[in-house]
């Protein structure tokens, strides 16, 4: 499991964010999204895309994404 994927699993988990939710938001399939949450890491458009929607369904889930993917970089 890359370290996207891994980042989103937790995020959904910790914050109850159903991948139905998720893929609605974004727009795209929820087997995408199953595919990310299962292991396969996004690529970088799609974790944009991942990023933008979870500041749209739940902004302290989209906090914690950017930490366990970017770690300290984005608060510098």
């Amino acid at each position: 499991m890359g370290q996207a994927s891994a980042a989103l699993k937790q995020v959904l988990d910790t914050h109850g964010i159903s991948q139905n939710k998720l893929a609605v938001t974004m727009g795209i399939s929820r087997a995408s999204v199953g595919r990310w949450y299962h292991g396969l890491d996004p690529s970088a458009e799609n974790i944009v895309l991942t990023t933008e929607a979870l500041k749209t369904v739940h902004v302290e889930a989209f906090r914690q994404f950017a930490r366990l993917y970017l770690g300290t970089i984005v608060e510098d």
